[in-house]
């Protein structure tokens, strides 16, 4: 016979997966919704009528504003950690790392994971002039890619795999600015040889990708 603890454990475990999907869910409409109305256009309010859920449902999750745009800039690192930095990673380090870093970002991009393109890249510009907890959680997320990127650049240089000019910091910085440009093209125009312009781009500077 199951004993009443042992229900009880197996109900609470139950309540919170449950209560996590329901998050997640809420917070994957939050993240397509800002890449397009912005994240400071976020509102328990307009989220409600977007997901069909009560406002005093959503309350029981986010107590302001400010919590949900937070926990929706974390989700949205969660679903970048799958749809990029993760395929990414298990490619060798150096120029083969590199190269996946860049070309994942711009299939995620072609892949249309968030209506408005990138969800960083979108609400970047947005919160540029507003200091606070939010513009620093988009700031860590930017100076983190950055790095992994400036990482893999490194090695790929100390391998001689590419050449060790521009230094790693102006090579991220050229690579960057055309996984921008390929996303600014594609979420205005939704014509996927932006992407494959960016990826020419990238050919001029790296190589071509390892097979």
């Amino acid at each position: 016979m199951t004993q009443p603890a042992a229900t009880e454990t197996a109900t609470a475990r139950r309540q919170r997966s449950d209560g996590r999907r329901s998050r997640d869910a809420i917070l994957d409409a939050a993240a397509r919704l800002a890449t397009v109305e912005g994240l400071d256009g976020l509102s328990i309010g307009g989220l409600a009528e977007r997901t069909g859920m009560s406002k005093s449902g959503l309350y029981a999750h986010f107590k302001s504003k400010e919590e949900l745009q937070l926990a929706t800039i974390d989700r949205a690192n969660e679903i970048f950690d799958a749809e990029v930095r993760a395929p990414a990673r298990s490619q060798s380090d150096g120029l083969a790392r590199l190269w996946a870093l860049a070309d994942e970002f711009l299939a995620h991009l072609g892949r249309d994971i968030f209506p408005g393109g990138c969800f960083f890249a979108a609400v970047g510009a947005e919160f540029s002039g507003h200091p606070g907890r939010v513009k620093e959680r988009i700031l860590t997320f930017n100076a983190d890619w950055i790095a992994e990127l400036v990482a893999a650049a490194s090695q790929a240089q100390a391998a001689g795999e590419i050449p060790d000019t521009p230094g790693p910091e102006q090579l991220v910085f050229e690579i960057d600015a055309l996984l921008l440009m390929g996303h600014t093209t594609y979420a205005m125009l939704g014509d996927p040889r932006s992407l494959e312009q960016a990826r020419q781009g990238l050919e001029r500077l790296l190589g071509p990708r390892p097979s």
